[in-house]
């Protein structure tokens, strides 16, 4: 992301995984795992709209830690067919949290769907602060349900994951979707608009 990211790789289920991690300026008030689109169709750690929740969370004071799934960049192994991704990304946490650190988990798109599943595979004791799912792929992969204070964006002219969709998702959890008006999946131009609403939905906790 900048000349202060730094690359490291841990051990995964799969072999080495992949990771770029941005530090906050001081002492870290939690850890944010970032996960990425879907690898078959492209999606990497360097993905803009991951990158850009990753610029996000180290102003917050999150360490913010992105990394390449199973196969991708110098991750080792084969595509997990979602299952597999999970077991990544909960691999990722057990390797960068601090014992009782709290922990946000984001994700884009597949992403989305991987935070979600992690996040429902954590113990109680051991739950997520918050989750922020982004353009979630509702359609293809199987949600978990998610807390109340989840934080759910998605584009209203999204070609990828229909609104609707999302919408049907959400409203059997009583969920509320912020709907970025004329943004598509990627968010082209409305980035600055997405950090916004995320760094809001963290206004009252960041000043407290």
């Amino acid at each position: 992301m900048n000349s202060r990211t730094r690359k490291t790789t841990i051990a995964g289920p799969a072999g080495a995984i992949e990771c770029a991690i941005d530090d906050a300026a001081g002492p870290p008030r939690g850890l944010a795992v970032l996960c990425h689109p879907h690898p078959l169709h492209g999606g990497t750690m360097d993905n803009k709209v991951v990158t850009m929740l990753a610029r996000t969370f180290v102003p917050l004071g999150y360490t913010a830690v992105r990394f390449n799934y199973r196969g991708v960049g110098a991750s080792a192994g084969h595509w997990g067919q979602g299952p597999g991704e999970v077991d990544d990304a909960l691999a990722v946490v057990a390797a960068h949290r601090a014992a009782g650190q709290p922990l946000v988990l984001a994700g884009f798109s597949f992403g989305g769907y991987v935070a979600a599943q992690a996040a429902a595979r954590l113990p109680g004791d051991a739950r997520a602060e918050r989750l922020v799912l982004v353009g979630p792929a509702v359609q293809t992969f199987p949600m978990a349900d998610v807390p109340p204070d989840t934080l759910v964006v998605h584009g209203e002219v999204d070609d990828v994951v229909d609104l609707r969709a999302v919408f049907d998702w959400a409203r059997t959890q009583h969920l509320p979707v912020a709907v970025i008006p004329g943004a598509g999946h990627f968010f082209h131009g409305q980035l600055t608009l997405l950090r916004q609403l995320v760094t809001g939905a963290w206004h009252p906790r960041a000043s407290t």
